[in-house]
């Protein structure tokens, strides 16, 4: 199958594995600071039916990078944040407003643009250990820095910070997954000495407890438009460091490419500033604790 169908089908499987998966973390009556709102949503079947969703994208992405360019797919996975508003509408009560209605347009417009002009071409298949090391560490102290920054904070912010620190987890473990599925089928011995099954797996689980901490503050928009501005950004910056990927330079082509991604990052900035539905992030249902009141 082609990888720009199969990269397509995993923006959609996304899609709705976030919506779902954020339906459950509002379901739960841990408060979105409290850390036992991860146990609970374990117990919740529209949470884990959209966890479903998510790992049947991870696979079809998985299958796209085995063929295609890491830029291209993950390009074309950004899609999710777009297909994600109206299932979000029904399922979540998100608003579409005018806002997001152009935010929307414009990160459509700017990939479809980036793809057809730039031509993102495919780099080399064993990028050597120092990308990688370099890769691995830049991404680390990013995530660790956005981390400490929204730690403390609530609403829409922690769900941009919490959010883009999961984009750049993702663009990690989907450049490390476009390594893993080479390794596929010669045996478990060889997965499990492979430095990529052990990142692959701490990136992901790391990008899956900042983005469901995001989607706790109920607001979907900007922790999604965050988690892909980023991903988008950080997927390209490692396809050309890591991979080698290029951008097509020919006949004026670079700018106009380079126009078009910086579009698609603007429309998800717009996405960004979306408002949560009135009864998002419902308060916790739990007793305070002795010494919480007053004062």
């Amino acid at each position: 199958m082609n990888y720009h169908l199969l990269a397509l089908l995993a923006a959609c499987g996304f899609a709705l594995g976030n919506v779902l998966q954020q339906k459950g973390t509002l379901e739960v009556p841990a408060g979105e600071d409290d850390p036992r709102f991860l146990a609970q949503i374990l117990r919740r079947p529209v949470w884990l039916a959209g966890g479903g969703c998510q790992v049947a994208g991870w696979v079809l992405q998985a299958a796209a990078l085995d063929s295609g360019p890491l830029v291209v797919v993950q390009s074309l996975t950004t899609m999710s944040l777009v297909i994600a508003l109206p299932l979000g509408a029904r399922i979540t009560d998100q608003q579409i407003t005018r806002r997001v209605a152009w935010g929307a347009t414009a990160v459509v417009a700017g990939v479809i643009l980036f793809l057809a002009v730039g031509s993102p071409q495919a780099g080399t298949s064993k990028p050597t250990s120092a990308a990688w090391w370099s890769a691995c560490i830049a991404s680390a102290a990013i995530v660790g820095v956005m981390f400490m920054l929204g730690r403390h904070r609530h609403g829409a912010i922690k769900a941009l910070i919490f959010g883009s620190a999961a984009g750049v987890a993702f663009a990690l473990q989907a450049t490390v997954t476009k390594e893993f599925v080479t390794l596929l089928g010669s045996g478990v011995s060889t997965l499990l000495s492979s430095w990529t099954t052990y990142v692959l797996i701490a990136s992901a689980l790391i990008g899956f407890v900042l983005q469901q901490s995001a989607l706790k503050t109920g607001v979907l928009a900007p922790s999604m438009a965050s988690s892909n501005a980023l991903t988008l950004f950080a997927s390209v910056v490692l396809g050309i460091t890591v991979f080698g990927e290029a951008l097509s330079n020919g006949n004026g082509r670079l700018a106009p490419a380079l126009i078009g991604l910086g579009v698609a990052i603007m429309g998800i900035i717009l996405l960004a500033g979306a408002q949560p539905p009135e009864h998002a992030g419902p308060p916790s249902t739990l007793p305070p604790r002795t010494g919480d009141a007053g004062g």
